[in-house]
């Protein structure tokens, strides 16, 4: 039930804006840039694989979040883009930070988005994933997590205000390339689906879009880079903090265009990995061959964009399929690991006179930049195949999606 209405809910917040290209001169909008170290301070456990039982005490690479702010008061109003470095984020921490801008700096909810890169060697956040580990984390573990999800929560509020105060005239432009080591994970055989691996023939979304904001005199202020592919280069015995493959092209990019800041999101990759993965050096691998691609798009003709952003913000109540009765939960529970640990805590909501949630509440954002380019925000992870039904549903030359943002719920 999800596709279709996930396309029309799409269909609504786009209107008309893709209906024929406009054809203008490029116009100066105030455009800001910022980033701040989240790398813990303290040891904590990483989130994305629940086989670690230990806390990371040690960082690879430091890890990042970034802000990116597009327009003010004069040109409809400004819309905040913020990435982590991060596998999830939650309503808790959106909504924490929507008010705290909205307070500060009189941002409207619709025109904030939150997107985090999944990387699986990044910091648990409180309640995100509380199922992962099959375990109550020791009080320890729980505090070092509750004491960073508040300190990430407390940055992404500082890196936004920083973006909006570096805002400077500038134009937007953009452009799609393409990157090719995501692979399709889900192994099938005969439709059936087998475990995770390589499916040579699976879908897998390779473009890669990015959008480049310069000042007045032609520097790079910003560019932000899409592309469809877990951060799962690193696997589960690999217990430092690092950004993967993500963190890296972020790296490179910034080195190739001094002054810069390169902020990545992820599209609908739920379904895809990284090929080969690896070590540090593989992760440095991918993350090059996607900021050289970003490097000859920056070198060409961008398209630019001609119109300040409008931004759309709507929900979904998606229904959950037949929920478990309490039977079926009490026969789950005596399983090992997250199924059974996740049939133990929906039993004792029940048995403390709760009742179980029967809808999902799916975030979908737009922001539409006139007839020039519509970006579409996803929660959750976002299998390929929704990116595919989106672009066959609308014109894909101008079109870009990005999922992980604002809520990563049912992990």
């Amino acid at each position: 039930m999800m596709l279709p209405r996930l396309c029309l809910l799409t269909c609504v917040l786009l209107g008309s804006g893709l209906s024929a290209i406009a054809h203008a001169k490029p116009f100066l909008i105030p455009v800001g840039a910022a980033k701040v170290d989240i790398t813990p301070e303290v040891p904590v456990r990483l989130s994305g694989y629940g086989n670690r039982r230990v806390e990371a005490t040690e960082a690879a690479q430091r890890i990042w979040a970034k802000a990116l702010a597009i327009g003010d008061e004069h040109t409809g109003g400004r819309a905040i883009l913020l990435t982590a470095e991060n596998c999830g984020v939650t309503p808790a921490i959106r909504d924490e930070v929507a008010k705290r801008l909205a307070d500060s700096i009189q941002l409207p909810n619709e025109r904030l988005a939150i997107s985090v890169s999944h990387s699986h060697t990044a910091p648990c956040l409180t309640n995100w994933a509380p199922f992962l580990f099959g375990m109550d984390l020791p009080a320890d573990h729980q505090q070092h997590v509750d004491q960073y999800t508040q300190t990430l929560t407390d940055k992404l509020v500082e890196v936004a205000k920083m973006a909006a105060r570096n805002q400077r005239p500038a134009t937007l432009g953009w452009a799609q390339g393409r990157v090719g080591f995501a692979i399709n994970r889900r192994v099938l055989q005969e439709g059936v689906w087998k475990g995770f691996g390589e499916q040579q023939d699976g879908p897998v979304d390779h473009s890669l879009p990015i959008l480049a904001a310069r000042d007045a005199d032609g520097k790079l202020i910003a560019v932000v880079a899409n592309y469809a592919c877990h951060c799962t280069t690193l696997g589960g015995d690999f217990n430092q903090i690092a950004g993967d493959w993500a963190g890296y092209a972020q790296q490179y990019i910034e080195q190739d265009h001094p002054g810069a800041i390169a902020l990545i999101t992820i599209g609908t990759g739920a379904d895809a990995n990284p090929s080969p993965r690896g070590g540090l050096d593989v992760c440095q691998r991918h993350g090059r061959a996607l900021a050289d691609e970003v490097k000859r798009l920056l070198a060409g003709d961008l398209t630019p964009l001609h119109s300040p952003a409008t931004c759309e913000l709507a929900h979904i109540e998606l229904p959950f399929d037949a929920l478990p009765t309490r039977e079926q939960l009490s026969e789950r529970s005596k399983q090992s690991g997250a199924p059974g640990y996740h049939a133990q805590k929906f039993l004792a909501r029940l048995e403390a006179g709760e009742t179980l949630p029967s809808t999902l509440r799916y975030p979908v954002a737009t922001w539409t930049f006139g007839r020039d380019l519509a970006i579409v925000f996803l929660g959750g992870e976002v299998v390929v195949d929704y990116g595919i039904r989106l672009k066959e549903e609308f014109d894909d030359s101008r079109l870009w999606i990005t999922a992980y943002t604002n809520d990563v719920p049912c992990y």
